[in-house]
């Protein structure tokens, strides 16, 4: 039980997390490329020496090499699938699994032309058989993103089978045999996974540009006006005895702090987590946002809200001070800019900070409820 989706669901049985175990956390990511023999070879990046002219980056603490770039990349999520595509690498993905949800703002964001190149292989988290089948030289996924012990679909079980990975880095391991993700800043990550898959596919040009754009926009965030207390986010991913969010190593904390809040779990040393509703009672928030995905829907979750005890009363409740955006813009991606954007429009659409110069520039896609919350 380590694929996200299913993790969501142990936040609704109040079970534990399965404990998740292997990534190293060496926080240096910084990419490299090769051209000369380095000694590391396959997703696990130890052995022996790649050969001249190799790629070679940093993922997770651990060097990954490939001997030429990937030119058939499986993905899982459509976050994940984001991150190639801002890369320019879309000629080089062969298959994607996980991408239903993510379509339309994936759409809005590169394009018809661009989206319907992806050829969906699975609507689920894969298996192994999935992965096999498609015969990728690398395959892109993430611990709780599609890597799972439980399926033996690792990175050490693709190796067995000559097939490389990349792990999304909002996903390291904190330590081996640990169930705690993220080992780096929210906006690091997603600068590393992006230069780091345009390294791999010979796009890096292609991948500066995205990061250069995205640090522009978090300086005109930066720059915005702060109101003299910073309104607080409550993320609501999903809830039934007890509400899945996301802590302070998790992709939302950075949108709510470049937008000028603070995340109501940010104590929470973790990328996704679970909570009790009366932790999202003490937090009294100023702005509750939900993530958009299939399994409970908008409607059901503000319902919670409004009936659960704990909750009903707060006035970011019944004020219906809400914001739902979907998955792929909470999940480390390069889309999280977007969201960012939409949380500080929506702090000023509720009075909660200054007016400011900043626009969203994403068009919301009509097919994401809430519509009518939006900034």
């Amino acid at each position: 039980m380590t694929t996200r989706r299913r993790i969501r669901a142990l936040a609704w049985l109040t079970v534990p997390m399965l404990a998740l175990g292997a990534c190293s956390a060496p926080a240096n990511q910084t990419q490299q490329t090769s051209s000369a023999p380095a000694a590391s070879s396959g997703a696990a990046g130890g052995g022996s020496a790649a050969p001249a002219g190799s790629l070679t980056v940093t993922n997770c603490g651990k060097e990954l090499t490939l001997s030429a770039p990937a030119t058939k990349m499986y993905i899982n999520d459509g976050n994940i699938i984001a991150l190639a595509l801002a890369a320019g690498a879309v000629d080089e993905i062969t298959a994607v699994s996980s991408i239903g949800r993510d379509l339309p703002i994936l759409t809005a964001k590169y394009g018809e032309e661009t989206v319907s190149k992806l050829k969906e292989v699975s609507p689920e988290y894969p298996a192994l058989e999935s992965v096999l089948a498609a015969s990728p030289d690398l395959m892109v996924a993430g611990w709780g993103y599609g890597f799972d012990e439980a399926k033996n679909l690792t990175p050490d079980s693709l190796e067995g089978k000559g097939i490389s990975s990349y792990i999304l880095t909002e996903s390291c391991r904190q330590q081996e045999g640990g169930a705690e993700r993220g080992i780096v800043d929210p906006w690091e990550a997603v600068r590393i996974d992006i230069t780091n898959l345009g390294t791999l596919t010979g796009h890096s040009d292609v991948a500066k540009g995205v990061v250069d754009d995205m640090d522009a926009r978090l300086k005109v965030l930066e720059a915005a006006p702060k109101a003299e207390k910073a309104p607080v986010v409550f993320l609501f991913d999903s809830a039934k005895d007890a509400i899945f969010t996301s802590g302070s190593l998790g992709a939302p904390t950075a949108i709510i702090e470049a937008a000028g809040g603070v995340n109501a779990t940010a104590d929470v040393k973790d990328t996704w987590t679970q909570v009790s509703w009366e932790k999202l009672a003490n937090s009294n928030p100023d702005l509750i946002t939900f993530v958009e995905y299939p399994g409970q829907t908008y409607e059901e979750k503000v319902e919670n809200l409004k009936s659960h005890p704990a909750t009903k009363d707060l006035p970011a409740v019944k004020e219906e001070r809400f914001l739902n955006l979907p998955y792929a813009m909470w999940t480390e991606s390069p889309i999280n800019i977007d969201a960012a954007e939409y949380v500080r429009k929506s702090f000023e659409k509720h009075g909660l900070v200054p007016a400011s110069e900043v626009t969203t520039k994403l068009p919301m896609p009509a097919e994401v409820p809430g519509q009518d919350k939006l900034p």
